[in-house]
């Protein structure tokens, strides 16, 4: 995706001093009958500048196979388009020296809210028919503090959803429905196992829903 300069300026502007590496744009066709949205790009992505070609993206398209589905045919990006990094210290137990680290961490609301026009940006331009966000923090960015993957995953949602206003400088409902299918993110089975067969069954009732839409 090429977005116009200033908004990709506007973000850079606002993040100066915050810590985030690199920039990846979102890929995909447009007119994609699918949007995933993931969280942040991670270390490999920066480097590959490919969506999801890390660890998480090997299950995604694990997950994606399994349900008929290819990458050529969707639209993936994220909430933040920068690694979000945080910085430690820690002891190398084998030269006795203290090392720094940069770790990747979840964005922030500030680092989201800078980021928003971009995404808004992709979904008026890609008009997906479905929009996925994957993980709680790409649902809450849509729909609000008060929704949870763990709430609402595997489940086919008409909403308004939220968008940047640049008068208000804030996050607000547009009049426009939008369809939704929250999912867990991928990096989710990495802490708990149990969930693959959910996600896989998820994945597999999206498969469903989109045999409407061809």
């Amino acid at each position: 995706m090429n977005y116009p300069k200033q908004l990709v300026e506007a973000v850079k502007q606002k993040m100066n001093g915050h810590n985030l590496e690199g920039f990846l744009s979102g890929k995909g066709p447009k007119n994609a009958v699918l949007m995933l949205i993931g969280e942040a790009p991670g270390g490999t992505e920066i480097k590959t500048k490919i969506p999801f070609s890390g660890r998480s993206g090997k299950k995604l398209d694990g997950w994606l196979a399994q349900s008929g589905l290819c990458r050529e045919d969707i639209y993936i990006t994220s909430t933040v388009r920068s690694r979000p990094f945080s910085i430690k210290k820690e002891l190398n137990k084998k030269t006795g020296f203290f090392e720094t680290k940069y770790p990747n961490r979840a964005p922030n609301k500030t680092e989201v809210l800078a980021y928003a026009p971009l995404l808004d940006y992709e979904i008026q331009m890609v008009q997906p028919k479905i929009l996925v966000p994957m993980g709680n923090t790409g649902l809450k960015r849509l729909l609000g503090k008060n929704y949870t993957i763990s709430m609402c995953h595997g489940q086919l949602l008409h909403s308004p959803i939220l968008m940047y206003s640049n008068e208000q400088e804030q996050l607000i409902k547009t009049n426009n429905t939008y369809t939704l299918f929250p999912i867990y993110h991928p990096a989710a089975i990495f802490y708990n196992q149990k969930l693959e067969t959910i996600i896989e069954s998820d994945w597999s009732t999206l498969a469903a829903f989109i045999k409407q839409y061809n």
